[in-house]
């Protein structure tokens, strides 16, 4: 374990769990590396780098709320209704110095307030003035969400934010833009600044929102009921508070002959990083984590190493956490060592580690309900039985209860442990979109 940072920062955490024993012919190591930040301001009340000094240099964190203002948004009037309570309450969860902005979005996206191009800094006076604003919010339009999303990165870049957020609310479907518009409004944004996307309601598309909040970081989660948006919200809005350090990025090296296999984040939710590699130097590659508070997450790294004789040792990857300084020069807040050691021991050999093996299994849950829900819908029931059956299998052996209560509400479960089902007859949409939705989140392995 390493533990690197500088005073008033909070302090990175980094431990590798491993076999580190191949057998002869050996070539694939992986490990479980655990990401831990403390000392930030979700649990010790301490301010964002920067903020103490907000009034003379601008704020250090800025969000940007955009709101679904579309038609169909008035479909019941108590949607509008809840989305434009739940937008305040959030707005008064932001800390005192923050920057923020709030967009009300159709087949354009409209600065609602502070309407100036810009940003507002949060004191009581502008949240006041921000609650009365949203007021002016009324439903009618279309949905064209790369349009928002462009507008959110043009308020956010135009302060001093270190740390840049956005969370993003629709009821709908994405379809008065083009797929690829919004891809490349994705692609403009990504690394730009986070975002947590939130579905109101069953008529929006799960695949749409899960790949808006990959691409820029966040989470994604469906609120089925519009009544439970404001609890939401404020949530979301807590959790963005407690940031202290943006852009942190996972750099791993590996010696000559080996090369990274994949890079996946396993906890708190299932995504994988491999493709977003940016070369950092010989041998060297960054995969972006986005933004920290006080938090941990946990990542599989697979390696491919030469082939080596039984007795031989070599580090197979060397993984630091970095944040980007403006003089170029990279700070390391953590590091930790993957290694390969070749034996004849079988029992030593073919140990699989238990964090190993518990984020393998919670991966395949994710894909094998994925997998299982595209079935159903495309009317596959045998396969969709199979597929659905192996996740009540696996999400009863590795202990994710939730997961097994969600999948129970698609499933009969005639026996969870030989994962033996039947499919329901009916199923409510809410209740299909909450288990795709949520497919991904996992729960922590007991070290």
């Amino acid at each position: 374990m390493a533990i690197l940072s500088k005073p008033n920062m909070p302090q990175f955490s980094v431990d590798v769990y491993q076999n580190e024993y191949l057998p002869e012919g050996g070539r694939e190591v992986n490990a479980i590396v655990t990401v831990t930040s403390t000392g930030g301001g979700t649990t010790g009340g301490h301010p964002l780098p920067g903020a103490a000094a907000g009034a003379r240099n601008g704020p250090a964190a800025g969000v940007v709320v955009m709101v679904d203002c579309s038609g169909s948004m008035e479909y019941p009037p108590t949607k509008m209704r809840n989305a434009r309570d739940a937008t305040a309450v959030a707005i008064d969860a932001i800390r005192d110095g923050v920057a923020f902005a709030v967009i009300g979005g159709t087949h354009v996206a409209r600065e609602v307030f502070p309407a100036n191009g810009g940003l507002a800094v949060a004191d009581p006076a502008t949240r006041a003035q921000a609650r009365q604003a949203l007021r002016r919010l009324t439903a009618g339009g279309g949905t064209a969400i790369g349009t928002w999303l462009r507008l959110a990165d043009k308020l956010l870049s135009s302060g001093d934010a270190a740390i840049r957020h956005g969370i993003l609310l629709t009821d709908g479907r994405n379809e008065h833009e083009k797929p690829e518009e919004l891809q490349s409004a994705l692609d403009s944004c990504a690394g730009r600044f986070t975002c947590d996307a939130r579905g109101v309601g069953t008529d929006w598309e799960v695949k749409e929102l899960t790949g808006i909040a990959s691409a820029l970081l966040g989470s994604v989660d469906i609120v089925a009921d519009p009544a439970g948006l404001a609890a939401d919200f404020q949530a979301m809005m807590e959790k963005a508070m407690g940031k202290e350090v943006a852009d942190v990025s996972l750099r791993l090296w590996t010696p000559q002959g080996s090369e990274i296999v994949f890079v996946k984040q396993v906890a708190p939710v299932v995504e994988d990083v491999t493709a977003r590699r940016v070369e950092a130097g010989p041998r060297a590659g960054d995969y972006p984590t986005g933004s920290w508070g006080d938090e941990s997450r946990d990542y599989h790294v697979c390696v491919r190493v030469p082939n080596a004789g039984v007795g031989q040792e070599m580090l197979a990857a060397r993984l630091s956490l970095v944040l980007p300084q403006p003089d170029g020069t990279p700070q390391v807040l953590g590091q930790g060592l993957v290694r390969a050691l070749w034996t004849d021991d079988m029992a030593a050999s073919t140990r699989i580690n238990p964090q190993v093996a518990h984020y393998t299994g919670q991966a395949e849950l994710a894909q094998a309900i994925q997998q299982g829900l595209e079935a159903r819908k495309s009317g596959d029931m045998d396969g969709a039985t199979s597929k659905l059956g192996r996740a009540v299998q696996l999400a009863s052996a590795l202990g994710n209860e939730d997961t097994a209560k969600l999948l129970a509400k698609v499933v009969d479960v005639v026996d969870a442990p030989s994962g033996t089902v039947r499919l329901k007859a009916r199923v409510a949409d809410a209740d299909e979109m909450t288990l795709e939705t949520r497919s991904t989140k996992t729960v922590r392995v007991k070290k």
